[in-house]
């Protein structure tokens, strides 16, 4: 019993996490979208935005020299060059290689989460979590998303800031729509089965590289997943298939 209480503690921990990371998601779109009217934000000054600009560079010359040789194999040099920055200016955003390498993974999720999202809201609301899980496993086979995020990451960043980010953007999106719709006890399964869902789809987008035939396993992948959906999550947020 004790156990079982300990695991519920931990769910609810999780599920806090999300909503809080949402909350501020939330908060943060209704002020771009419902400004209070007020002077205007401060311009950057052009230093500011110099920085921004750099930062990015070197976010972006990462993400392409990662996905191209590999992590290990990249060094701080290589990236610096790429970005058509000093090894100083580098430093000046990033303590190491490890620390770029995490926003990399943030900016990377985002985007991920971006796409899923515009994905769902684009879908009639009866298929929704079935356009959200087939954009995400569109995702997930992007050369760097399936190379840095799924396979890289947990290795340099560890499981525990893994699941962080992912909870603070896709998988996020995923735990929130099954959550909301649960009460009680049922909040615990669903972030289980919200987390289970989102490692088949990554599962399934490492088998279709190289696959024979990929469109058939992704094709046969998604139908599992729908299956799974429905096996995992209430009634109530069973996804429609839009299988044709």
């Amino acid at each position: 019993m004790e156990a079982h209480g300990n695991q519920n503690i931990q769910y609810d921990f999780h599920i806090h996490r999300v909503c809080i990371l949402q909350s501020e998601c939330e908060k943060s779109r209704a002020k771009k979208t419902n400004p209070m009217p007020t002077a205007g934000p401060t311009p950057k000054s052009r230093r500011e935005e110099y920085a921004d600009a750099t930062r990015q560079a070197l976010i972006t010359a990462a993400g392409e020299l990662f996905t191209s040789q590999g992590y290990q194999q990249v060094g701080i040099e290589a990236i610096a060059r790429s970005a058509r920055v000093t090894r100083g200016a580098f430093y000046h955003h990033f303590a190491d290689k490890a620390e770029l390498f995490d926003a990399l993974i943030e900016s990377l999720q985002a985007r991920a989460a971006s796409q899923v999202q515009s994905a769902a809201e684009a879908a009639p609301k009866a298929r929704r979590m079935s356009a959200g899980i087939r954009e995400f496993l569109e995702v997930c086979t992007e050369p760097a998303y399936r190379q840095l995020v799924i396979e890289t990451a947990p290795a340099v960043l560890g499981p525990a800031r893994c699941r962080e980010i992912e909870e603070a953007h896709v998988y996020g999106l995923l735990i929130g729509a099954l959550t909301n719709q649960a009460t009680g006890n049922e909040k615990a399964k669903a972030y289980l089965a919200a987390r289970m869902i989102g490692s088949m789809v990554c599962e399934a987008a490492q088998l279709l590289d190289g696959a024979d035939d990929p469109a058939a396993l992704k094709a046969e992948a998604l139908k599992l997943v729908e299956r799974m959906v429905g096996a995992l999550t209430p009634d109530k947020s069973r996804v429609t298939s839009t299988r044709k």
